[in-house]
């Protein structure tokens, strides 16, 4: 029993697994003989053509609507990740809560203990050690790239301006009341 044919016509016999173009009749009304196809040989009918989705969307642009708002369907129509529903469930949640004035935990909003700010709340101490953290990161770099360019090695354009940085760096450090190494300073001295 023969396959469905292919776009350039060529049917595949499922007992034997041969390929061929079935004969036909011509339009002055001779016969067209069967055709074999050799295995693995795919015509450029039935090739699947490559399309690109940037020159897609651009060829589609003026055919009216928002531009880029096409991707945005297609994301929301495919599978949600496990992260993405699991904070969707949690946002729903909240919701309930908040219309039942419940908290999360099923406890009644005006029985439970008030929620302390400080989760919420950003320390200033460890804001400001993280600050000075970032800050001698940088100034070791730039003072490496310093060594480097006086020890004769060329920089690139980025790395230059990074030597150039070394002053201002130290500015944010004694701003922060550290010294050039990332000390704290003797407020005695």
């Amino acid at each position: 029993m023969p396959s469905e044919p292919s776009k350039a016509g060529i049917v595949t016999d499922e007992g034997s697994g041969q390929r061929q173009i079935p004969e036909s009749m011509r339009a002055d009304g001779t016969t067209r003989k069967a055709i074999k196809i050799r295995p693995g040989y795919r015509p450029p009918e039935d090739v699947e053509v490559y399309k690109n989705r940037t020159a897609e969307t651009f060829r589609n642009r003026g055919k009216g609507g928002i531009p880029g708002a096409e991707g945005l369907k297609d994301q929301k129509q495919e599978v949600a990740s496990a992260a993405s529903n699991k904070n969707a469930k949690r946002r729903e949640a909240r919701k309930k809560a908040k219309s039942t004035n419940e908290t999360p935990d099923g406890v009644n909003a005006d029985e439970a203990q008030p929620a302390t700010p400080a989760a919420e709340e950003v320390d200033p101490e460890a804001e400001r050690e993280k600050k000075a953290r970032n800050l001698k990161k940088k100034l070791k770099q730039a003072k490496d790239l310093k060594n480097k360019k006086e020890g004769g090695e060329a920089l690139l354009p980025e790395q230059i301006a990074k030597v150039i940085k070394i002053n201002e760096l130290v500015r944010e450090l004694e701003a922060l009341g550290l010294d050039a190494d990332g000390e704290p300073k003797d407020t005695a001295a």
